[in-house]
C-alpha cells in the first residue's frame, strides 16, 4: 500500500510496505491518450522506489546555514486549455559568495484537495507531470532539487505538464537550499522563504490546429 505523509516543511513524501508490491497509479480522463497513461504508471513506480529501501538520505550530509538566490525567470502560460501539454520554467540564481549544496524547488499545487467525504486519496490532481526537470527527481512527491550551485551560476528546473481540470487556480513555488530544512534561502533583500505563484485559468474549450501547407509547421488557434 502506497502511502502519502505529510511534513512539516511542507513537502510530501511515497512510501511503501515492505510486504507488497510496489502498486500501479494509473490517473485516466476522456483527453489523455495511452502512452501518457502510461508514463504515469512508470512515474508513480519510480516515486516509490525512491522513498523505500536503504541507502544514505538524499539530505544526510545537509548543514544548517543560509543562502542568498534570486529568481532570475519564471514562467508558466496564464491562460490553457485543457489536455495541451504546457511548460513551466523557473531559473534560480545563486546571488551570494557561499555555494548551495542543493536547490530545490517545492510545487504545491500540481493538484487540489477535495472536500468530498470519504476519499481514500483527497488530493486531486490539476495538471499531471509528463516531465519533470531533468536529475532532479527526489523522495519527495512536490519536490525537485539540483546538486550544486556555485556564486554567480543559475539552474533552471523545467516543468513538462497537462491541464486535466479546468478553472482559475494559484500554483505555489517555494525555493529552497536543501532537503532537510537545515539549509536556508533568501532573497537580496533577506526575506525567507523565497516563493512566487502563477495564476492560471484552464478552459474546457478545447484549441484547433490545421497544417500550414506551406511550411508543414501545425499552427493552433483558440477557440
Amino acid at each position: 500500500m502506497r502511502l502519502v505523509t505529510p511534513l512539516p516543511n511542507g513537502n510530501r513524501v511515497a512510501a511503501s510496505s515492505t510486504r507488497a508490491r510496489p502498486p500501479r497509479l494509473v490517473v485516466r480522463s476522456p483527453q489523455m491518450t495511452g502512452h501518457r497513461a502510461g508514463a504515469i504508471t512508470l512515474a508513480a513506480g519510480a516515486l516509490v522506489v525512491a522513498g523505500c529501501g536503504g541507502g544514505e538520505r538524499q539530505d544526510a550530509n545537509e548543514k544548517a546555514a543560509t543562502y542568498t538566490v534570486d529568481v532570475t525567470k519564471a514562467s508558466f502560460p496564464p491562460k490553457q486549455r485543457l489536455a495541451r501539454q504546457q511548460q513551466m520554467r523557473i531559473a534560480v540564481k545563486n546571488t551570494g559568495s557561499k555555494r548551495l549544496p542543493d536547490v530545490a524547488v517545492t510545487v504545491d499545487s500540481f493538484s487540489r484537495r477535495s472536500e468530498q467525504p470519504g476519499l481514500a486519496d483527497p488530493e486531486r490532481p490539476i495538471w499531471i507531470v509528463d516531465q519533470g526537470p531533468r536529475g532532479g527527481s527526489t523522495a519527495f512527491t512536490n519536490t525537485w532539487a539540483l546538486e550544486g550551485l556555485a556564486p554567480g551560476q543559475t539552474k533552471t528546473f523545467k516543468w513538462k505538464v497537462t491541464p486535466i481540470e479546468s478553472g482559475r487556480f494559484k500554483l505555489k513555488y517555494t525555493i529552497a537550499a536543501g532537503l532537510d530544512g537545515k539549509a536556508k534561502a533568501r532573497n537580496a533583500q533577506g526575506e525567507s522563504p523565497v516563493s512566487g505563484t502563477f495564476p492560471v485559468s484552464i478552459s474546457k474549450k478545447p484549441s484547433t490546429a490545421r497544417v500550414n501547407p506551406d511550411t508543414g509547421a501545425v499552427e493552433r488557434t483558440e477557440g
